[in-house]
């Protein structure tokens, strides 16, 4: 006979003498006992199970008494680890796998001696961990060694005599001669029962150590006891995301755990990877030339480097939880891995049956008895019965059973390892612990009857290591078995004995045997009768059989036993075999058995599925689908007809309510009380082995009810041909047939819903509730791991307040330690979305052969801690969907609208979304392209650009991506196609590409994923490149998670939240676009807002300071030193760094990234485009002021030049009278001095010439303007003009609106009365707003306390033309005459006004007048020089009176508008006026609580008008205590006097000669703060003999007392007086602020809040009926209570003056208003505020408008303060 092989580690092992030892001897002695002779063994009246019993422990008798000394002492000699003693050495017995041949030959023939094949040596270990459990003696297994390094571990290899080759099989006669035989054992003498319990203890610590020391090696000895759970497994951590290659023995169950979770068939490899990536080899080792013994050393230590896989797999399954080892199980099934049925006795005495952790396995398959039908089946594994067939060895093997079993199980041109073998990675390496590991594989057959191996489906079980040494697992295959192949060598006397007592098993037994000789077939003969054996029975694998052959006859007799009707059990009923055999079964802990009763209780009664949801979850049957169509048909008012749409909605109202209390009387059923009672269980594993149990129950019964429908379905298809309807009722039949946890779970939502609502609605009392915990139970099962529905599939609804408040619970949990990021797939139905995700996150989304639970889940996925700062986000949110386009929706009304629903509501909540395509379906890749544009265009126009992801499944080429560039460029076109058509769709006008959109790279976003299955399902496994390439995808999106989380923050729960309320609410819409309402939107606006507003108040800051230095400045320089100012250009240098600044500041803004910036960013040009508006209002503003200035300035060079000439003249006739008393004799007492001045003065005044001032007819010079301006606008202009006669016949207050205003053109298309009386009153009120600024205008002329100026009128007449040339003033159709007679009116009061102005200026600046001032300045200067008083402090006196006090004035009030603004803006109550949409909450609050109707027709009618007044109260209210005010004034002028101070301090002074000196300094230093009087000035310097440092210390010293009656003369003025005196008016400044572009609504008023002053499109937070905006109806006059954002959504129509009268939808407002944005309420309660509002005034308001009051909606009633003041907070997110 050929050598057999033998490896290293079985030669150092071996050391068995060729004598049989005294112990053989004793198991001889008790085997012949026993048995008899061989014709007689097993021939005794006993149990089959005694007698297998009895038989497995007389041949294992020698292993347990001898074996334990002497091989551990060989194997501590040798190196290896200790272990049992290996029966192959001991007694040549070991059993190899076994193969068929042909029943037709001869029995003799088939024992007919072939050469040898290669032997493989096995080296079997069992050990064992510490167990709890008490051993029993008859279910101990005896281990048999280390494990096997041939058989890949089943085959064992015989030992030999040192020299490699197998010696030939002994016995020993009874002179103690050797003889050939076949295993052959001398009888030995009887080993005493203590001596084997001894062994049996000392072995079970052997086990045990050899398990501590494989969980040591594998670093898993602490999860022996705290076990990997699969939450933590599937945590993404940084190792998660990278090649898993293991690189030490440590890595190797990680590397498992993750290749097996993403389906990897990889995952058994337990190779280590050679060195680092930083250390490349350099070949260096490769290229030497000699050979040594160091290349069988590494070969040596490659293999004892590494584990055995099994061993891997017994570990990790040891370490890990129940649920854990269901899902490893679960995706070993998928990969066509074989299962770990028997797990060896590792922690305790027994195998564990793994029970639990199959039932989590479904099949498909199609039995031929379906093939012509084309039907399937769809099962439990372990509910599925069928033929089981065992293959085990008896004694040793030269070739590998489990490869041999490979080939046997795989198809035809496709092989798969589905067990370990030794030409497998790792399959040499000797087992440590899973020596006794029963696995098991499956056949399932595809219909295919040429190709398929078997027509029903069988169970293959394989045992890993010699029956001799695992008898409980034999044990436990013949019973469970149809049928058990025993592999053996030979048969010798001891195998006859233990085969002869199988005799009364009914299992059937076959035999392959490696080879034979007349011994072997003679005891074959014998076993024939016994066992009922013939021919077919033993099959012979020699050396040099053809494999392909020997599987052949293993098929050909498997199939025979198939086609005997031979016993088929499933693993569930094998469970009760385990138990009668001692074996442990997972599931028989008590948790799992409560959880089983428990379930069972809930679900013993589901007999047909449809029924029982209709009779035991009756809230979301009719009833939540009835909801669902009233909550969308109040968005979209479908139904509405010829009702008026609020009275509609309204009754909508009232159904809604009637339904959820309808939901709310209903009680929960004892299933359903059960049901909660177990998830909030806060037993974890008694909670999740709940929830298993039900789906596992429920799947089963759905799968049953679905085999029935389906079949019927076929049937009635066949009769019924084609009737839609019928087919359609049969297919809601099967939709309605899904059962599954997630409907338990949406009954709890819908009774929380219900009662939630009853609440809110006052009709149940909070203390009363019953369901407010149902949030925390679900949010406790999210962060377990569980999905949760986030879409209602059945009734394509979203229970919005469950979904908020499990979501909010869930927050809180956590913490408020939220941030995610979220992925969803999308895809057509049955392209693998569901298996993607599985694979790329190991989850568990249900996969399906049919679409019967539709929406979509969500599921969290931790990120571990170290990663968080990586990632930006604690958790990420995997949303799996339904299929889109589905052949069973196809035919139903609403299947595109769904699926778009769908589509938009997951991208829009998405950061990346998955669009999974098969390449092989052209047609539905254009239909879901179509879907998802829709919804990526509609991200874009509300500010969301998720990142999209194209997978291309079922590529598989290498050069897929270069060869698929075409298809790349093809998919793009088909996009921006899409996209153009969505655009239409959407009513959007401009040409939109997909790149437009989104940041979309053809080359980088496209993935080419091979098909999932490699060969044809059911036998397909894995295909290795999809998990890779899947594996590819995962690690980019991780990559673009870390560059999202610096660029913008991801959202946290909240805002995920307030996304799902926005999205479904507009979703809910017809027009998405147009109804999308966000408060995340809304509030980032706001804040950007609030932030311009700032950005805006501190340029308008810097220009007024600059205007009021640029006004002082011109008002003290000299006629040589105006014309050198270079005002100009420095304004234009000013203008444009403050357009710079904020434009800078804006960019900032948008690049921090915080606060969801990047939902606005489509307003970012409004906003720009308002810098540059306010740029050039600034400008024109600086300009005209300054521009005044000079005028001003200039019209008094003459008057100042004539009054120095009086002055000079004056000075001299003084100087003259003072030398003239001087002469006298006598000194002249005070009234002689008075006399004399008063003579002089009066001649002087006689001799100088004084020339009047010209007084003008200022309205002539007006009139004539207008006249000029209106030349060229035709003869009726002029022949107007003409008749209009004097100005001054007109003022504004007298202009009244004519219908001949309008152009008759116009009247004649409109005939409604009331629109014609709208369109006047539009006419009106622009008139109203037109001569409200021109009035504004007037005024700031007039109160520049200069003369008028013929610019004046001209900027009037332009300001006229401007307003009239708007876009919105032209639609109303205005004539000629109502522009002539407007500039009438309007320059008429000009003319008052600036006639006024002029007379003002002309007796102030009257030279007698200025004189006559300057009288009393004059004589105390004559008179204190005449007595020759000290003038110091007089002068200062005077100087402080009539030069600073004027001056110091005029500064306070420059610079005190400015701070008040500044005041307001940065206190307490800033908050009003940070943005219009606070300013909007703040009046509607404040008006609330006044309840004044007036006050709410004043702002409604007049907004400008009220406004203005408002900000007036509030700033007489904010400075209502004069201290506050008082302290602003104080600030400021203590600032100057300060400076005042500084000056008069300065040094310089000293060098002065005289005061004229000092005081031309002091006025050049403060030119630009202080405006002195030139006048005043020389009063001061006439005679002024005094030191300048003594006038100095003078003026200082007066200082204190001028401050304090500056303040007081302030403290005496009313706050209107001190308002009016301002040249920065505050309430001018902050109604700029708040009140915007002074738009309104076209329909009911409501002012529009949109930031900026350049923003295109107009918008408010909430309209009002249109009843308070005037409309009413036609017919009966009765006020309109419609809301203008529920009509934009209804069927209603309306016409005005801009529809010339004609009727027009509502929905299409905008071709008439295109710059306006009307979108429907955000909810039900939105509009409550104003519906309030209407319901308290009705008939006020009704008499305010000269109409009859509004026929109310009677839930209008009913609305209290409270609710309408909730409603405000909610719409302006004030809460």
């Amino acid at each position: 006979m050929p050598p057999k092989r033998t490896t290293r580690s079985s030669q150092k092992r071996v050391s068995a003498p060729a004598a049989a030892s005294p112990v053989r001897q004793a198991a001889r002695n008790t085997a012949a006992s026993s048995c008899g002779t061989r014709g007689a063994a097993g021939a005794g009246n006993i149990d089959t199970l005694e007698g297998i019993s009895q038989a497995l422990e007389l041949l294992s008798q020698h292993v347990v008494h001898k074996g334990g000394k002497q091989q551990r002492k060989r194997a501590r000699r040798s190196g290896v680890p200790e272990g049992p003693v290996d029966l192959a050495h001991e007694a040549e017995i070991q059993s190899p796998a076994v193969l068929p041949m042909s029943g037709a030959e001869k029995l003799d023939v088939a024992m007919s001696p072939e050469g040898g094949s290669e032997a493989e040596s096995q080296d079997p270990s069992v050990s064992s961990e510490a167990g709890k459990e008490v051993e029993k003696p008859d279910a101990v297994p005896v281990p048999s060694g280390t494990g096997s390094d041939a058989d890949d571990p089943d085959v064992v290899l015989s030992s030999s005599q040192g020299n490699g080759m197998k010696s030939q099989d002994v016995t020993v006669d009874g002179s103690g001669m050797e003889k050939p035989g076949c295993s052959g054992l001398q009888q030995k003498p009887e080993v005493p029962q203590e001596a084997q319990l001894e062994e049996k203890q000392l072995d079970i610590k052997e086990r045990r150590k050899a398990l501590q020391d494989m969980l040591r090696k594998l670093n898993l000895e602490k999860n022996q006891s705290k076990k990997f759970s699969l939450r933590e497994v599937l945590e993404i951590s940084s190792e998660s995301l990278k090649e898993c290659t293991p690189r030490t023995v440590e890595d190797l169950p990680w590397h498992f755990l993750r290749k097996v979770l993403a389906l990897n068939v990889t995952a058994r490899s337990t190779s280590l990877q050679k060195g680092t990536s930083d250390c490349p080899r350099t070949g260096e080792e490769d290229e030497e030339t000699t050979i040594d013994e160091s290349i069988f050393l590494s070969i040596e230590m490659d293999e004892s480097g590494s584990v055995n896989p099994l061993d891997v797999l017994c570990a990790v399954l040891l370490c890990s939880d129940r649920f854990l080892q269901q899902e490893i199980l679960s995706k070993m099934s998928m990969c066509q891995f074989a299962l770990p049925l028997l797990l060896p006795p590792l922690e305790t005495s027994r195998c564990t049956l793994m029970l639990w952790a199959m039932r989590d396995i479904v099949k498909r398959w199609r039995p031929h008895s379906l093939a012509d039908s084309r039907g399937f089946r769809e099962e439990s594994l372990v509910l599925t019965p069928m033929p089981t067939i065992s293959f085990v060895r008896m004694g040793s093997l030269s070739f590998s059973k489990s490869r041999l079993l490979n080939e046997f199980l795989s198809p035809s041109q496709h092989h798969h390892d589905f067990f370990i073998h030794q030409d497998m990675e790792g399959g040499n390496i000797s087992r440590e612990i899973a020596d006794g590991l029963v696995e098991i594989a499956w056949y399932f057959p595809g219909g295919q009857k040429s190709s398929d191996l078997f027509p029903e489906p069988v169970a293959v079980a394989n045992l890993h290591g010699a029956i001799e040494a695992h008898q409980g697992q034999f044990r436990f295959l013949s019973k469970v078995s149809s049928a058990v192949f025993i592999f053996t060598e030979c048969i010798n006397k001891r195998e006859y004995t233990f085969l002869s007592s199988l005799k009364e098993s009914s299992t059937k037994y076959y035999f392959i045997l490696e080879c034979h000789n007349s011994e072997t077939s003679d005891f074959l003969k014998d076993l024939a009768p016994v066992l009922k054996l013939n021919k077919s029975h033993v099959l012979l694998k020699a050396a040099k059989t053809n494999t392909a052959r020997i599987v052949e006859q293993l098929r050909s007799t498997i199939g025979k036993i198939i086609r005997t009707d031979p016993r088929r059990m499933t693993i569930d009923d094998m469970a009760a075999v385990a138990r009668e055999l001692s074996i442990h079964v997972d599931e028989d802990c008590q948790e799992c058995q409560d959880a089983r009763r428990c379930t069972s209780e809930i679900t013993e009664d589901i007999k047909d599925v449809a029924l029982y949801k209709k009779e035991m979850l009756k809230l979301q049957g009719d009833l939540w689908k009835k909801l669902a169509r009233v909550e969308k048909e109040l968005c979209r008012m479908e139904r509405q007809g010829d009702m008026p749409s609020e009275k509609y909605r309204s009754e909508l109202r009232d159904k809604l309510m009637l339904l959820r209390q309808q939901q709310n009387r209903c009680d929960l059923t004892v299933g359903l009380r059960n049901f909660i009672s177990s998830i909030k269980d806060s037993r974890l594993a008694r909670k999740h082995y709940f929830l298993k149990w039900m789906k596992f129950n429920l799947d089963h019964i759905a799968r049953t009810s679905l085999s029935k429908l389906r079949a019927e379905y076929k049937e009635k298809c066949k009769l019924l041909g084609d009737d839609a309807q019928k087919v359609a009722e049969i297919d809601q039949l099967i939709s309605s047939s899904s059962l599954g946890v997630e409907h338990f779970m949406r009954e709890l939502g819908q009774f929380y819903e219900a009662e939630c609502l009853m609440v809110r609605e006052g009709k149940l009392p909070k203390n009363r509730t019953q369901f407010a915990h149902f949030p925390s139970i679900a949010a406790d099962l999210m962060l377990e791991g569980f999905p949760l529905e986030l879409i209602d599939g059945d009734a394509s609804n979203i229970p919005l307040q469950w979904i908020t408040d499990v979501l909010t619970k869930l927050n809180n949990k956590l913490r408020r330690q939220s941030r995610m990021f979220v992925i969803t797939v999308l895809g057509v139905q049955s392209t693998g979305k569901s298996t993607l995700l599985n694979t790329m996150f190991g989850l568990q989304f249900a996969v399906s052969s049919g679409r019967c639970t539709r929406g979509a889940f969500m599921t969290l996925l931790k990120v571990q801690k170290n990663l968080i700062p990586e990632l930006g986000c604690e958790f990420i949110l995997v949303i799996d969907t339904e299929g889109l386009k589905a052949p069973e929706l196809a035919k139903l009304e609403d299947s595109y609208q769904h699926d778009n629903e769908l589509a938009t509501l997951v991208v829009g909540l998405s950061d990346v979304t998955i669009v999974n395509m098969s390449m092989e379906n052209a047609t539905e890749m254009k239909d879901i392209l179509q879907i998802v544009a829709h919804a990526f265009l509609r991200m874009e126009r509300i500010g969301q650009k998720p990142n999209c992801q194209f997978v291309h499944q079922n590529v598989s080429d290498v050069s897929a991506h270069d060869q698929n560039m075409r298809d790349r460029k093809h998919l793009l076109e088909q996009l921006n196609e899409m996209i153009q058509a969505a655009a239409k769709m959407e009513k959007i006008e401009k040409d939109i590409r997909f790149s437009d959109i989104m940041d979309y790279d053809p080359e980088i976003h496209n993935w080419y994923v091979p098909g999932l299955w490699h060969g044809v399902p059911p036998m397909a496994s894995v295909n290795r490149g999809y998990s890779e390439k899947v594996f590819e995808l995962k690690k980019y999106l991780f990559e673009f998670i870390r560059d999202c989380s610096i660029k913008e923050r991801p959202k946290d729960i909240p805002q995920f939240i307030e996304w799902i309320k926005s999205l479904w609410n507009a979703v809910k819409h017809e027009n998405f676009i147009f109804s999308f309402r966000n408060s995340l939107i809304a509030e980032a606006y706001n804040q950007l807002s609030t932030k311009y507003s700032e950005w805006d108040w501190g340029f308008r800051r810097e220009m007024h300071l600059w205007v009021s230095e640029q006004e002082t400045l011109i008002q003290n320089a000299s006629p040589e030193e105006l014309d050198r100012l270079n005002w100009q250009h420095e304004l234009q240098q000013k203008l444009l760094s403050g357009e710079q600044e904020i434009l800078e500041s804006l960019d900032k803004y948008f690049e921090n990234g915080t606060g969801n910036l990047h939902l606005v960013e489509k307003y970012r040009e409004d906003f720009v485009r308002s810098i540059g508006s306010l740029k050039r209002e600034l400008e024109s503003y600086s300009y005209n002021k300054c521009n005044d200035a000079i005028h001003i300035k200039k019209g008094r060079y003459k008057i100042d030049t004539l009054q120095m000439e009086y002055l000079e003249v004056i000075e001299r006739k003084v100087d003259r009278l003072l030398e003239e008393c001087r002469k006298e004799e006598r000194r002249l007492d005070n009234k002689e001095l008075r006399r004399e001045f008063e003579r002089m003065w009066t001649e002087t005044l006689s001799e100088i010439p004084l020339v009047p001032l010209e007084r003008r007819q200022i309205y002539s010079d007006i009139e004539l303007c207008l006249r000029k301006d209106l030349s060229h606008r035709g003869s009726s202009v002029n022949l107007k003009v003409q008749e209009a006669k004097s100005l001054l016949n007109y003022r504004m207050n007298t202009f009244q609106m004519k219908p001949e205003y309008i152009n008759p053109s116009f009247w004649d298309r409109v005939k409604s009365m009331f629109s014609k009386q709208e369109h006047l009153c539009k006419a009106e009120a622009f008139a109203k707003s037109l001569m409200s600024k021109c009035m504004q205008n007037m005024n700031e002329k007039a109160n520049s306390r200069g003369d008028y100026h013929e610019t004046y009128t001209g900027e009037l007449l332009h300001i006229i033309s401007q307003m009239l040339q708007q876009g919105e003033v032209q639609k109303l159709h205005t004539s000629l005459s109502f522009e002539v007679d407007l500039k009438l009116h309007i320059l008429g009061e000009a003319a008052y006004i600036f006639q006024k102005m002029h007379e003002d200026f002309i007796n102030e600046n009257d030279p007698r007048v200025s004189l006559k001032k300057l009288k009393p300045q004059y004589f105390s200067t004559f008179t204190d020089l005449y007595l020759e008083k000290d003038a110091h402090q007089i002068r200062a006196k005077n100087f402080c009176d009539h030069c600073l006090h004027p001056a110091l004035l005029d500064y306070v009030n420059r610079k005190l508008g400015i701070t008040i603004v500044d005041d307001i803006l940065n206190g307490t109550q800033s908050i009003k006026y940070a943005n219009r949409s606070f300013f909007q909450f703040t009046v509607l609050k404040e008006l609330l609580e006044e309840r004044d109707v007036n006050s709410y027709v004043k702002y409604i009618r007049s907004y400008e008008v009220f406004v203005k007044s408002w900000i007036m109260r509030q700033i007489r209210g904010h400075y209502a205590d004069k201290k506050s005010l008082e302290n602003l004034e104080k600030g400021i002028l203590s600032v100057i006097v300060k400076k005042i101070v500084e000056m008069l301090q300065n040094p310089k002074h000293k060098y002065f000669k005289n005061i004229s000196e000092f005081l031309e300094f002091f006025c050049k230093k403060m030119q630009k703060e202080l405006v002195i009087s030139k006048d005043n000035l020389l009063g001061i310097q006439f005679k002024n003999m005094s030191d300048p440092g003594q006038f100095s210390v003078c003026v200082e010293n007066f200082l204190p007392d001028l401050e304090k009656q500056i303040l007081s003369e302030f403290s005496v003025l009313s706050m209107k007086s001190k308002l009016s005196k301002l040249a920065v008016k505050p309430q001018d400044e902050i109604f700029k602020r708040v009140f915007g572009c002074g738009k309104q609504c076209p329909f009911c008023k409501t002012p529009c809040e949109a930031g900026g002053s350049a923003h295109k499109e107009h918008f408010a937070a909430v309209h009002r009926p249109e009843g308070l905006g005037r409309f009413r109806w036609d017919k009966t006059e009765k006020l309109i209570h419609d809301l203008c954002s529920t009509l934009v959504v209804s069927q209603c129509r309306f016409r005005n003056a801009e529809t010339e009268g004609k009727w027009h939808p509502y929905k299409d407002y905008w071709v008439f208003y295109p710059d306006w944005c009307i979108q429907p309420d955000p909810s039900i309660n939105a509009s409550d505020y104003w519906k309030f509002v209407f319901k308290e005034f009705n008939h006020e308001f009704a008499h305010q408008y000269k109409a009859k009051p509004a026929d109310l909606p009677e839930d209008w009633k009913n609305i209290t303060q409270e609710q309408a003041l909730e409603a405000l907070k909610v719409t302006y997110n004030m809460k």
